[in-house]
């Protein structure tokens, strides 16, 4: 017959249990470990990944307080974008500042001539009804200055549908302000304007541009200006520009100071009284349009002749 047995194993379990909680207490220290590990590596990673940024933020902070003026090109790649973006702010930012300052300039230079005929004409004895009539003229011209210079400002530009602007007109009002300031020295000024001469631009642009040409040729002349234009900077089809020359009769302008008589306050003659931003103002106005403005010597009359040409608009 057969016969079922049933064994039975015993074994201690605090043997196993004490194998088990070894075991355990092995894996907690090795998995904090290699916790502690990837934390320290990925620090040290975010510190070598970061130190660009760093980088940027330390050339950032030497361009707030002014030793440097823009961030440098030596970046990673994926960091040219940003670091292009903020020099273009940087240089929006300088040019927006700098063209405030030089409208501010400007401004009180082009509010010049103006007072200075007023004053001529509060000077001279004369009709009341006619110095008010100076008076209104001339206050009407300031407000015109100070609107168009602060929508320069504004605009920072000029619009390539403006219309054409007859230059004779604009050239007498100047004219017989500055015959007004100028009186004493008897200057003559001729005009050679070609029929249908204009100047396709902003208004203000033409009346700085002539106006401080003028004024400085009346200032410096003996006796005898000269205006001459020919052209249009129309932007039509076969137009060949506009060309423009001022000339006088006093004692000129040395080669190489031209250059120096460009920039911004610098005056021909110290002892001359002026803000020295007349010719910087002309300068400014030429290359908005893409033109250009040569200073040389006057063959007909041995002073300076000022030469502006402005190509058609397009």
């Amino acid at each position: 017959p057969e016969v079922a047995f049933t064994f039975h194993v015993f074994e201690d379990a605090a043997a196993l249990e004490y194998q088990v909680s070894v075991f355990r207490r092995a894996l907690w220290g090795y998995l904090g470990a290699a916790a502690l590990l990837l934390i320290g590596v990925q620090v040290l990673v975010l510190r070598w990944s970061l130190t660009p940024l760093r980088s940027v933020a330390r050339e950032l902070d030497r361009v707030r307080r002014g030793l440097d003026d823009c961030l440098s090109d030596c970046h990673p790649r994926e960091l040219e974008p940003l670091t292009h973006s903020i020099n273009t702010l940087l240089d929006t930012e300088r040019q927006q500042r700098d063209r405030y300052r030089h409208t501010l300039a400007d401004l009180a230079h082009s509010l010049k001539t103006p007072l200075a005929v007023l004053r001529a004409r509060i000077e001279s004895p004369g009709d009341p009804a006619a110095l008010r009539d100076e008076v209104a003229t001339q206050v009407a011209r300031m407000s015109d200055i100070v609107s168009y210079q602060l929508s320069r400002a504004v605009a920072g530009g000029h619009s390539p549908f403006a219309a054409a602007q007859a230059i004779a007109p604009r050239a007498e009002e100047i004219v017989i302000g500055l015959e007004k300031v100028y009186a004493d020295k008897g200057i003559l000024c001729e005009f050679e304007i070609a029929e249908g001469a204009a100047f396709h631009g902003e208004l203000g642009d033409l009346q700085e541009v002539l106006g401080n040409l003028l004024e400085n040729a009346f200032k410096w002349a003996r006796a005898r200006v000269l205006l001459t234009v020919a052209g249009s900077n129309a932007p039509e089809p076969g137009a060949r520009g506009l060309s423009l020359s001022v000339e006088d009769d006093g004692p000129g302008i040395a080669p190489e100071n031209v250059e120096r008589l460009l920039q911004r306050g610098v005056r021909g003659d110290e002892r001359v009284h002026g803000h020295g931003i007349g010719l910087a103002i002309v300068q400014d106005i030429v290359r908005a349009y893409q033109g250009e403005l040569r200073v040389s010597r006057s063959e007909e009359m041995g002073g300076a002749r000022f030469d502006l040409s402005f190509p058609p608009r397009r």
